[in-house]
């Protein structure tokens, strides 16, 4: 009874328009003041208590550097070498899309800084090298959304904290799901292009080639950075953040001189901005989690779950379905921070590695990024190509297919997920 209470307060309040984090917010209180005897105290106090993990200082610092990264040509440098490594191959510039979101996810940690910063330069280049504008937007707003699979990864830090599940752990769990979407991205641009004979470019001799690598081995140096240094132990996920905060300030402004020291005032603003917000989702996340848990709704659901014999694959495919879902509604952070402390429970009492089931989530997350009405790759491709939500979702349904696709692989092949972390030691 209180959880349909709790869920209809939120549902009710969201669809007023208001913010998902004043939503989550108002409904706790609201339940609070009406339906419990919890004494406020111990709201303020786990309010504060709640965003004190070390982890979450990886977020804005992950932010600061992918805007150091987006502002600092170092996209420019990528889609370059990933050009001159496939441009020859059909639909090559489609492809080079695809290994340039790449190689920026992995330096980045954000999709949409990745749409930004691939699709601005790379989407008006494919118009002008005769491709359909649709093509070019399918491409980019779907390989954008690898930058929250590959590591770094802002929303698998959502989820550790969330779930106190490693950091570290969730990276490594993430980069062979990550490089296997990319080739089945790029798979499905290859086989549309082949199939209408798009243009290929000039075969890059191998002087090029080493020019391209040459020019981007600043920005590709920060994913040796970021993954070498979590892995050598050398320093934490949260650590690894700042330094490559540190590093992408350096390479921007010092090595390839495309950002002033006038301009970092701007971008230190902006990240500031996007954190204070991310933040202030997380703070009402997690009053959200404590009224759950308060009333014992994830372990009833759990109890309830294991009751009626649904087993291990009834409920990952149920967990799909609710997260593609609330795909439609809500953007990933507010999902993870939402479902993550309801549904981890019974995924534990399943016997589910928590790693393979933060790795599932984010895949969902991934696909709800590039579906309306709320995904944010199309809002952020829509601007950067002047198409409307309704011309886009069609644009990106071929590729959209494939990652349900992967998604279903991804749910029942955990070992995909746990292979690598656990060959590292990490689990």
């Amino acid at each position: 009874m209180n959880a349909t209470i709790i869920f209809i307060l939120l549902l009710v309040l969201m669809l007023t328009g208001m913010p998902i984090s004043i939503s989550l917010g108002l409904t706790v209180l609201s339940f609070l003041f009406m339906f419990t005897q919890v004494p406020l105290e111990s709201v303020a106090l786990k309010l504060f208590t709640g965003i004190e993990k070390f982890e979450i200082m990886a977020i804005p610092f992950f932010i600061l550097a992918g805007n150091f990264l987006t502002h600092g040509g170092v996209a420019r440098r990528m889609i370059r070498f990933a050009t001159t490594m496939v441009g020859h191959w059909y639909g090559g510039l489609g492809l080079s899309g695809v290994l340039a979101c790449a190689l920026f996810a992995a330096v980045s940690g954000s999709s949409p800084a990745t749409v930004v910063a691939i699709g601005s330069i790379l989407l008006p280049a494919m118009v002008k090298a005769g491709f359909p504008r649709s093509f070019g937007a399918g491409v980019i707003t779907t390989s954008g959304a690898l930058g929250i699979l590959i590591p770094p990864s802002i929303v698998m830090v959502m989820y550790s904290v969330a779930t106190n599940t490693s950091v570290g752990a969730l990276f490594m769990a993430g980069v062979i799901p990550g490089i296997g979407l990319a080739c089945v991205l790029g798979g499905v641009t290859w086989y549309r292009a082949k199939k209408f004979d798009y243009p290929r470019m000039p075969k890059a001799s191998l002087g090029e080639k080493w020019t391209a690598f040459r020019e981007s081995v600043w920005g590709l140096l920060l994913i040796v950075v970021v993954m070498g240094g979590i892995y050598s132990g050398m320093f934490t996920p949260t650590e690894a953040a700042a330094m490559s905060a540190v590093y992408a300030f350096f390479v921007a402004v010092f090595v390839y001189k495309d950002l002033s020291m006038k301009d970092v005032a701007r971008v230190l603003l902006n990240s500031a901005n996007m954190s204070a917000m991310l933040l202030y989702i997380i703070t009402n996340a997690v009053l959200f989690s404590f009224i759950m848990t308060n009333e014992n709704i994830p372990q009833a659901l759990a109890d309830w779950m294991l009751g009626h014999g649904l087993g291990m694959i009834a409920f990952l495919l149920a967990v799909n379905i609710i997260l593609l879902l609330a795909g439609n509604f809500m953007e990933p952070s507010s999902i993870v921070l939402i479902f993550a402390p309801i549904l981890f429970p019974v995924a534990m009492k399943l016997g589910i590695d928590p790693v393979h089931f933060g790795i599932l989530m984010v895949v969902n997350m991934e696909v709800g990024m590039c579906h309306p009405p709320v995904g944010l790759n199309l809002y952020v491709a829509s601007g950067i190509t002047k198409m409307g939500i309704t011309e886009l979702t069609v644009a990106v349904w071929p590729w959209l297919l494939s990652m349900l696709a992967f998604l279903v692989v991804v749910t029942y092949l955990p070992i995909m997920s746990t292979w690598l972390p656990q060959k590292l030691g990490m689990m």
